[in-house]
């Protein structure tokens, strides 16, 4: 009889590790939309034309919100930015890509004055101690977390009067347009 009663216990016991196991996979599986769809703010743009294809840029850092100002040629605002994106597991358990920002420059739409125009690049990298981004290509089983490791751009256009945000998706830079001189800029209706 004693038998039976620990063998039913055991069984009791086995179930609810088996049925809280399961429910830690369910919540974890929830928890995986909701990592995906993540986006970390990165900066925000407000454009002042000065000229024929000549804007003063104001980027503002984010989270911080430390504000830089910058005079660009062409027709389109560019921001270059490395990006560190984790293996699915490591994002799970909360790593979020992350991002350095590399340069801010003016775009032209032609070809030929992209080649022969006035250029406006601006470096925002700032040197670290530590670089992950130097480490994971030197050493990618070291880190075997880290999925890629790459450059990533985004342009939109520069108008009067337009204000941006960028965001980093756990794929990459992301651009929206904040009020109707950029919606209008974009076609972002």
């Amino acid at each position: 009889m004693k038998a039976l009663v620990r063998a039913c216990a055991a069984l009791f016991a086995l179930a609810l590790v088996a049925l809280g196991a399961a429910a830690g996979f369910l919540a974890l599986g929830l928890r995986s939309y909701e990592r995906l769809t993540f986006e970390q703010p990165v900066a925000e743009l407000e454009f002042a034309a000065r000229g024929p294809q000549q804007y003063e840029a104001t980027l503002t850092r984010l989270p911080s919100g430390e504000r830089e100002s910058f005079v660009l040629a062409g027709d389109d605002w560019q921001l270059d930015a490395r990006v560190l994106k984790w293996r699915g597991y490591a994002n799970l358990l909360g790593l979020d890509a992350r991002y350095r920002l590399e340069r801010f420059s003016g775009r032209y739409r032609r070809i030929e004055q992209e080649r022969y125009g006035p250029r406006s690049v601006f470096e925002l990298g700032e040197s670290s101690p530590i670089d992950l981004w130097a480490l994971a290509e030197a050493y990618p089983r070291w880190l075997p977390f880290v999925d890629a490791v790459y450059g990533n751009a985004i342009y939109l256009p520069m108008v009067q009067g337009a204000r941006y945000q960028v965001t980093l998706s756990q794929s990459g830079l992301v651009g929206r347009p904040l009020n109707d001189a950029a919606r209008a800029s974009t076609r972002f209706q």
